[in-house]
Order: structure tokens, then C-alpha cells, then sequence
């Protein structure tokens, strides 16, 4: 099975967290494949993220709506307006250190913000599809060599990877109690860490190269030595778009699945920083600072063997390639290209693999 992009023509597509980093990307490949895209969101955590989201033309072509995911008053009067046929969550507070610091917020936002998502599905009536994107985090991680599956039990170590297994559950629960008619298809897609243009967040790997790349400045690596799933941004979002479509066709595709690269992609944070300081050039180089801070995960690697049997998904760029594209669009930036002009030739190379 393959993602038809004419399959989203004119289809009223709802995306929460638009103006994040994924959901930026997400909305540029819905408005090219032709979608009605609606985003609801807050404003972009990053001033270089909001930058992203009005210079890649993405706030001129979609019906952008600032609002809290924690209110679901206002969610049910955009839900009322729009009549969406296909909703695919992914606002979240996202940040692992982050969550230690806000672990109400994070709880909020990721719990609550699931529940009143799913309460808005459960009383529209056009909804026939809708996808809530978790995190591979939301597993029992006992860091052992293979790959989690997705009858692995669930349970997040800190607050954002425990929030994220409850919105799991969460939606467990609102399927079985009020979708069995199967009027809604519903799935999550636990998705590995993504990378790729765009992504200025704080406290991540990536960002904080290009942050140190652009500054003239050593590259500061806090975990060398954690294995993590990296993959760009557009495989986890090509998957997503091809589970919303393969259940809204067909609901027996509804179900669960892990979104993650090839064993051979699983790469510590020191390689993958080798890898882009490769890329970048100019004499980029990294230094360790590893202390001791907040518990975070060291080993996590994903079994994607039921979304490459049931969908037949398959990641298309290894991690030299996804970080090769990175720095490109990071180049592009600093030098004042046309961003829209590169994220769209980054979509459509990555469309013709």
C-alpha cells in the first residue's frame, strides 16, 4: 500500500499542534497534496519557529486557529464550523526536561488534551478518521537491545513519556467505549525522534547543532552515548498520512503502530552529531558536557514490523541522508533563501524515492 496524495484532495483535515515543528511539515504536505487543512494550535514555542511558520507561506494557506488544546469549549465550536472528516492529533508538550519542570502543564496538555480531542471526535459526526501521534517514550523502557513492540506494556519513566503512555490509554478507552460501531476509525502512531528544517526547539540535539553552527561555536553534546531512533521529520509523517488514509478506506486498518527507522539508523547522540558536523563542514566540531540531570532513557530502539506488514511502510532516507537534507534547509535559512521553495522540493524528493 501507497499514500495517494489524491486521496486528500479537498478532504476537510483537521491538524492540532500546526505550529510546532511536525505539524509545520504535516500542513505543507496536506496543502500540496490538495487537502482543506485547518490547524489548531498555540502559537509556535520558539521565535524561530513562529519566523518558519509565516516565511514557508504555511499561515496563508490553511485556516490557522491559535487555541489551547486544554479548551475544549473552543475545540468544539472549530470542530462545529470546520465538520472535519479526518483529525490527526499531535499538539503536545513534547520536551522530556521540560516536563520535569511543568509536569502539570505536561499532564494537561497531554492527558487533557487527548480527552477533550476525543470528546470533540465523539460527538462529530463527520469524523471518520482520526490518528493521535504519542511517542516511542510511551514504553516500559528496560533498555534492552531489541526493538519495543506494540504489545510491549506501557509505562513513561518521566512525567512527558508517562503523559504520553496516559493519552495512549486514553484513547484505548474512548475506542472500545465509543467507537465500536466503528463510525470513526481510530490508531496511534509511536513515532522515534524526528529531526529535519525547522526544528528549533530547546534542549534537543539537532537544534542545538545548528544553534552551535550558526554561533561559530563548539557543538555541546549533554548524552553522547544514548541510542535513540532517529529519522526526518517526513517518515513518521508520511506514515501518519497513509494509516489516516488506509482507515478511513478501510477500517480494519485501524490499530496501533510503531513509526521508527532501520536498526541501522538507531545511532548514539555522539554519531549523529559526528554525522552532521560531517555534513555541515567549516571545521564544526563537539565537545561532551555530560553531567548528571533528570533521568533520561540511554537505550530505546522500536519494532516496526507491524506498519511494514499491515501498510507496507518502509523509511526511505537513512540518517546521512535525513541529516544531510537538515543541514541543507538550516543552510537555506541562514542564507535567506526561499524556505517554501525548499521545504516543498524536500517533500517532493522525498515523494519520489
Amino acid at each position: 500500500m501507497k499514500l495517494n496524495p489524491d486521496f486528500y484532495k479537498d478532504k476537510k483535515v483537521l491538524v492540532t499542534g500546526h505550529t510546532g515543528f511536525k505539524g509545520m511539515w504535516l500542513c505543507n504536505m496536506l496543502t500540496m497534496f490538495g487537502a482543506a487543512v485547518t490547524g489548531y494550535s498555540l502559537e509556535s514555542p520558539t521565535e524561530e519557529g513562529g519566523k518558519v511558520f509565516r516565511e514557508a507561506g504555511i499561515e496563508a494557506r490553511i485556516n490557522s486557529v491559535i487555541g489551547d488544546i486544554r479548551d475544549r469549549e473552543k475545540l468544539m465550536q472549530v470542530f462545529a464550523e470546520v465538520q472535519p472528516e479526518i483529525v490527526l492529533h499531535l499538539a503536545a508538550q513534547p520536551i522530556v526536561i521540560e516536563s520535569y519542570k511543568e509536569p502539570v502543564l505536561t499532564y494537561e496538555t497531554n492527558v487533557m488534551g487527548t480527552v477533550n480531542i476525543l470528546e470533540c471526535v465523539r460527538q462529530a459526526e463527520s469524523v471518520k478518521s482520526f490518528l493521535n501521534v504519542t511517542t516511542d517514550k510511551v514504553y516500559e523502557n528496560k533498555e534492552w537491545p531489541w526493538g519495543y513492540r506494540e504489545n510491549e506494556p506501557l509505562d513513561g519513566y518521566d512525567p512527558y513519556s508517562n503523559s504520553k503512555s496516559c493519552s495512549e490509554l486514553v484513547t484505548h478507552s474512548y475506542k472500545k467505549s465509543f467507537f465500536i460501531d466503528g463510525r470513526c476509525a481510530i490508531s496511534t502512531a509511536r513515532a522515534g525522534n524526528v529531526i529535519g528544517g525547522g526544528d528549533f526547539s530547546v534542549n534537543r540535539i539537532v537544534p542545538d547543532c545548528i544553534r552551535a553552527a550558526f554561533a561559530g561555536q563548539n557543538i555541546e553534546v549533554r548524552n553522547p552515548n544514548s541510542t535513540r531512533p532517529y529519522q526526518h521529520v517526513l517518515e513518521p509523517l508520511y506514515a501518519y498520512l497513509l494509516i489516516a488514509q488506509a482507515q478511513y478506506e478501510d477500517g480494519k486498518y485501524a490499530d496501533w503502530y510503531n513509526v521508527g527507522p532501520d536498526e541501522c539508523d538507531c545511532v548514539t547522540t555522539g554519531e549523529l552529531t559526528d554525522i552532521f558536523c560531517r555534513h555541515w563542514g567549516e571545521g564544526l566540531t563537539w565537545k561532551n558536557i555530560s553531567v548528571e540531570g533528570p533521568h533520561e532513557a540511554n537505550f530505546l530502539k522500536l519494532d516496526c514490523s507491524k506498519i511494514k506488514s499491515h501498510l507496507g511502510w518502509q523509511p526511505r532516507w537513512h540518517i546521512k541522508e535525513a541529516l544531510r537534507e537538515t543541514v541543507v534547509w538550516a543552510k537555506a535559512w541562514q542564507q535567506g533563501k526561499d524556505i517554501s521553495a525548499v521545504m516543498e522540493e524536500q517533500i517532493r524528493k522525498f515523494m519520489e524515492v
